[in-house]
């Protein structure tokens, strides 16, 4: 039987879903990483991206109507090693002056996995001719973008100096 041709539609189709999936997850996640987070502003930084990925999720599914789709999830196993490290930080240094560093370092590698997919499906977007959608995904990866930008704000204005300190 012959093999079915995949084409860039088709890829960008399933990449889509890996990320319907993906931010779905992080929606799921990101409580339980305020309640394990100490820092103020870390905390009020995971309340304002839950909101914001819940909007993202909106918009994705905006795309995939755009595309005349369904909006369906595909197991996003990036992400769900991201999230094993993450809930292995939160029961490793539960208690520890480093907590908050951890929680930080997994939320920036599930915004920088975010940016990767979002620029790539922007992309793809535009060369399949697909307007609205790039435009979405832009909207999207400028969020993410700045999201990234506020941990590592955090990170280097407080939650390293506070993870070298004894408890």
């Amino acid at each position: 039987m012959a093999k079915e041709i995949k084409t860039l539609d088709v890829l960008f189709h399933d990449t889509l879903k890996d990320v319907y999936f993906a931010e779905n997850k992080i929606v799921a996640t990101l409580p339980k990483m305020h309640d394990a987070a100490k820092n103020r502003q870390l905390k009020d930084a995971f309340v304002k991206h839950l909101a914001e990925t819940k909007v993202h999720v909106t918009r994705l599914e905006d795309v995939f109507k755009i595309i005349g789709k369904k909006p369906e999830q595909k197991t996003c196993d990036a992400l769900m090693g991201i999230v094993k490290e993450g809930a292995e930080i939160m029961e490793e240094y539960e208690g520890m002056p480093a907590l908050d560093a951890g929680l930080l370092a997994a939320a920036q590698a599930v915004e920088h996995y975010e940016m990767s997919r979002y620029g790539t499906l922007r992309t793809w977007a535009l060369e399949l001719g697909m307007k609205d959608a790039a435009k979405l995904l832009q909207t999207t990866l400028d969020e993410e973008q700045a999201t990234d930008l506020a941990l590592t704000s955090i990170a280097t204005k407080v939650v390293n100096q506070n993870a070298e300190k004894a408890a």
